[in-house]
């Protein structure tokens, strides 16, 4: 949706987008089949094994496409038909295929990414959302959905952005006088139109044939519309760089969105799912969050401790354990007879600190209906009552509560999107770079998908 910036995304931020949405691993995947005529029934399943491409001598397989295909529809929630996955396996096979160019870029840099990275990478994942150690491994397993997917796309994450800053070098470097220019041109932006914007990207290799990718825009539209989460779809299968972070775009101003998407934005509801935007280079599929004026956006910032009361089995509210039992009764103690958040903290590492006693800073406007509803009316110190969930018991208390204009940039905040912006350029030059020198045999079975 920037002007002349489109490039191919990369899959981590799909699981990552996927857990901290609390999207869950319910077993969905029964809508993805291998592909089989439709006007013979009997005709035998295509094999895993099958050859859909080379690139540069590396083999893409069948297999390789269902389980990614398996793990987009686990991580939707929804019951996904196998048309609609078949009309998906093009792009599919394109993300398949650029995720196999920059891993051979990778290994021509030497660059190796150590197992204990993407253990790391993994385990991250499960402490952010509460998960005990190994569960991810578990709720894939459990839903037929390969670890290595998993793993191949955390490999790529990591190389691909490694890789990024070997290109970028010192040009990579943010200077103040850089950071000074954009606080400057920010200040001349006051009073005009802001759109907190996500996006999804499907470019047209030939804009005289774009029934295909228009046909696929339209059933991402549906499955959007339908309930399935933006950040998961946009990191799958958008190509803008903003995929990695599931879409999000964060605030931009008019100037830096194409045309036909300023004239659509403007009128579009928060919170609605655009109809296909045609774009120079693809079509666009824009959400909004919010809108404002540069610079003068009033919020509450709140600091936040909490404690987690874990249970040993997952609760059944008919039938609770003893133990669940118990930790009611030390989450109700605990409730009513702390009063600071140095406390709080200290009572969630004697419990094993399974979530984290800080999480962040927050924005009490964007929290989730819920979260709000209890956070808003609790007095600064004083406990919350016990939060049950199937996991355990949460404790929350807002330590302090602070009225900002969130409109106003830090300068790091600058320096990050100046820095987004450099890496977007980068890995869309070194995207097509690697696409013109490669040779890349696609073969007769996936071309239907393709074409």
């Amino acid at each position: 949706m920037f002007k002349a910036t489109r490039i191919a995304s990369t899959a981590l931020a799909a699981v990552l987008c996927v857990l901290s949405a609390g999207t869950s691993f319910a077993a969905h995947h029964h809508g993805v089949h291998k592909k089989a005529p439709e006007h013979a029934a009997n005709t035998k399943p295509v094999p895993d094994d099958q050859i859909l491409a080379v690139i540069n001598g590396q083999v893409l397989t069948q297999r390789d496409v269902d389980n990614r295909a398996k793990l987009f529809v686990l991580s939707t929630g929804l019951p996904i038909s196998p048309e609609v996955m078949q009309r998906m396996r093009g792009q599919i096979i394109h993300q398949l295929i650029d995720e196999r160019l920059k891993t051979q870029e990778m290994l021509k840099r030497h660059i190796n990414i150590a197992p204990e990275q993407i253990a790391a990478a993994i385990s991250n994942i499960e402490q952010r959302n509460g998960m005990p150690h190994n569960a991810l491994r578990d709720h894939l397993a459990s839903d037929g959905v390969s670890l290595t997917t998993l793993i191949d796309q955390i490999r790529v994450q990591i190389g691909w952005m490694q890789v990024l800053r070997e290109q970028l070098g010192e040009s990579g470097r943010v200077t103040a006088t850089q950071i000074s220019q954009r606080e400057e041109a920010l200040q001349n932006e006051q009073g005009r139109p802001q759109y907190l914007i996500s996006e999804i990207f499907v470019p047209v290799a030939d804009p005289r044939h774009d029934q295909n990718e228009l046909a696929f825009t339209r059933t991402i539209i549906s499955q959007l519309r339908a309930g399935a989460p933006f950040p998961i779809v946009a990191a799958q299968f958008s190509q803008a760089q903003s995929a990695l972070d599931g879409g999000a775009m964060g605030w931009v101003q008019e100037d830096n969105l194409d045309p036909q998407v300023v004239s659509v934005v403007r009128q579009m509801p928060v919170g609605a799912i655009s109809n296909p935007i045609q774009v120079a280079g693809g079509f666009i599929i824009a959400t909004v969050q919010a809108k404002r004026v540069v610079g003068k956006q009033m919020g509450t910032l709140i600091s936040i401790r909490q404690a987690f009361f874990p249970f040993e089995t997952p609760l059944n509210p008919q039938q609770p354990t003893a133990q669940q039992q118990a930790s009611l009764q030390k989450a109700m103690h605990a409730s009513a007879s702390i009063h600071s958040c140095d406390e709080m903290e200290a009572l969630n590492k004697s419990l094993g600190e399974k979530h984290p006693s800080d999480p962040g800073t927050q924005v009490l406007e964007r929290l989730a209906p819920q979260m709000k509803s209890i956070l808003e009316p609790l007095p600064v110190g004083k406990a919350s009552k016990p939060l049950v969930s199937v996991d355990g018991i949460a404790l929350l208390m807002v330590c302090k509560r602070q009225q900002k204009n969130l409109a106003q940039q830090s300068p790091g905040e600058i320096a990050d999107q100046l820095m987004n912006e450099r890496v977007e350029q980068a890995s869309r030059q070194l995207q097509r770079d690697l696409e013109r020198r490669s040779i890349i045999d696609i073969r007769p079975e996936a071309k239907p998908a393709l074409n």
